[in-house]
């Protein structure tokens, strides 16, 4: 099965932002959302997914998230924007019930 790249953005409710990348979103959203890595995200409760885009190899979605990171909060706050001016969750519905799928982890 081929991997899927992403590049993706992660917000918390008072717009603090943590941009990351996985060969796996969903799986790694969900880590997000149950403080399974600890650290910044956790402690900032960042767990909404608020942007994310597709890249086809590994190697190019390293590329843009590095690229991503080092610009300044305004132009990471306008890519959110352009698509996705409400910061709403993205994922909220892709876990129908999260605690069983935590207990099931």
């Amino acid at each position: 099965m081929p991997k899927d790249f992403a590049v993706y953005i992660e917000s918390s409710r008072s717009r603090s932002i943590y941009v990351g990348v996985s060969s796996n979103l969903v799986g790694r959203v969900y880590k997000h959302k149950t403080k399974a890595f600890g650290g910044h995200t956790a402690k900032y409760n960042i767990n909404r997914l608020v942007y994310f885009e597709r890249q086809p190899t590994a190697d190019e979605a390293i590329t843009r998230e590095k690229e991503i990171k080092k610009w300044r909060r305004e132009l990471k706050v306008a890519l959110i924007e352009a698509d996705h001016p409400t910061w709403d969750d993205l994922s909220a519905d892709w876990y129908d019930d999260l605690a069983s799928l935590k207990d099931a982890s």
